[in-house]
């Protein structure tokens, strides 16, 4: 019920939801006076939340920084950067695909001993492909041993993820030094959720900023679509992030 109502809630959120409303509310509203005042909130609602240095700087501030370099057993890295492409039947990468890129990396200096998949597949109605089921297949086409892979493919969301990759951790090296790779923007709400599963230290790698450490004039002025997204994923960040803090 709970993965369910999520899902709802992630409309709800969306600062464009917030704008149709506004519009809606001030389209039917008689009372010219009422009618100007909400016109004029949706235009600075529009303004506030499509600006992209106001964005960039509040996610440059919550994005998580690089861990002091060590050497590790385990790099978990968690899913939702792929999916399936009907096309041709193989996997698909998305935007945050850089999570993947920047563990093989890691391995590759030998930085990590061995790479977890976490990800199963998150759709409320078709979820028979396991999005770890596609990387492996991905990771032995492209030369990465079995011996340096371990997955699982159930979770459907970070708690899960959690629980399951430490589950299959301690089956393997129960004192293994853990590496959990995700979005820069995921690693407050990750970190949260997996230091709540283990008494073990975690160190946390950041892929894929959002935040922008450095601006132009136009980012100051000229609305800019694509923060709206931005907002999305910091708005859904910290209510998991305060639900998370709650209820674990």
């Amino acid at each position: 019920m709970f993965f369910i109502l999520s899902k709802v809630l992630l409309f709800i959120i969306k600062p464009l939801f917030w704008i149709t409303i506004l519009l809606v509310v001030a389209r039917f509203t008689k009372k010219q006076a009422r009618k100007r005042r909400l016109i004029i909130a949706t235009i600075i609602v529009f303004l506030f939340f499509s600006n992209a240095f106001i964005v960039g700087k509040i996610a440059n501030w919550y994005e998580a920084d690089y861990p002091v370099k060590q050497k590790y057993d385990v790099g978990i890295v968690l899913g939702g950067f792929s999916g399936f492409n009907e096309r041709n039947h193989q996997i698909a990468f998305n935007w945050a695909s850089d999570r993947l890129f920047q563990t093989l990396a890691l391995y590759k200096k030998g930085k990590i001993n061995k790479i977890l998949l976490s990800g199963g597949n998150a759709n409320l109605v078709d979820n028979k492909i396991k999005e770890a089921d596609l990387v492996v297949d991905y990771l032995k086409l492209i030369g990465i041993p079995d011996s340096a892979i371990l997955f699982e493919n159930q979770s459907r969301n970070t708690l899960e993820n959690a629980k399951n990759s430490l589950a299959l951790i301690k089956k393997y090296k129960p004192d293994a030094k853990i590496l959990v790779i995700t979005s820069a923007w995921h690693i407050p709400r990750a970190k949260t959720i997996f230091e709540m599963q283990t008494t073990n230290k975690i160190d946390y790698y950041p892929t894929n900023f959002i935040g922008k450490t450095s601006f132009n004039f136009e980012d100051l002025i000229i609305p800019d679509l694509g923060s709206f997204g931005t907002w999305e994923l910091l708005f859904k960040e910290w209510i998991g992030l305060a639900v998370d803090r709650i209820r674990l």
